[in-house]
């Protein structure tokens, strides 16, 4: 199972929200790239890059930090938050990332994805599936939708869309534990796509359940951010 750090931006910070609460921000760097540095020095091999700012903004508010960083490291970049237009997705492709995440755009737009697969291809793609419970929730976490997870995943599989991350925003912020009986569900009902575990791993032990489930991959960001897993650990993990 591929370790995945997050680092999640706001004015060029390096931040974590709880529960996806803008009013609750803790800022942790205001160097991106040194961050990125360490988990590369770790010999991790990719970072999730999120654009909160964007995301609420609804535009490409942090595209700087991307560029700086595929520029700056080997780290294969998946980055999102304000992709609504294919010039966005363009931007995000040419300021290096290797994958384009998706959110509100895969719930709300479909025909506007779905030109965008055949644009740039379905391979540049990760989407992001944000729940409070089963439902969606888009725009930064800031609107929950009617629309359930496991018909979401069902629609994009299909149109070729291998790699899918899950968020509970109940868990994300809380090292409380991740979503294991969720994640469950999604792996038994799809068990040939790259699914990505993402919320609530606080300490080694999670990471083990999730790859015990079949995981493929698990981003981690505040249990790295406070200390409660070492980038020691995840070097380790590596080997």
């Amino acid at each position: 199972m591929q370790i995945i750090p997050a680092i999640d931006i706001i004015a060029g910070n390096c931040v974590r929200l709880t529960q996806g609460d803008y009013a609750q921000e803790t800022c942790y760097s205001e160097h991106p790239l040194d961050v990125a540095k360490e988990f590369e020095q770790a010999g991790l091999q990719r970072v999730h890059l999120v654009d909160l700012e964007g995301a609420k903004a609804g535009k490409i508010m942090n595209a700087a930090v991307l560029e700086t960083i595929a520029a700056h490291t080997s780290l294969q970049v998946d980055f999102g938050g304000g992709i609504h237009t294919e010039a966005a997705v363009q931007q995000v492709i040419d300021a290096g990332a290797t994958w384009v995440t998706i959110g509100s755009v895969a719930v709300k737009a479909k025909e506007k994805l779905n030109g965008w697969l055949d644009t740039f291809g379905v391979e540049r793609f990760m989407l992001g599936a944000d729940v409070k419970g089963t439902q969606l929730a888009i725009s930064g976490w800031t609107e929950t939708t009617d629309q359930e997870i496991l018909p979401f995943i069902e629609y994009w599989a299909s149109r070729g869309i291998r790699q899918f991350f899950c968020t509970d925003i109940s868990k994300d912020g809380q090292l409380a534990g991740p979503s294991l009986e969720l994640y469950q569900t999604i792996l038994q009902r799809f068990p040939n796509i790259y699914f990505i575990a993402s919320g609530g791993v606080s300490a080694m032990d999670d990471l083990i359940a999730l790859q015990e489930i079949g995981c493929s991959a698990a981003i981690v960001g505040k249990a790295i951010y406070e200390k409660r897993i070492s980038l020691q650990q995840l070097a380790d993990w590596k080997k």
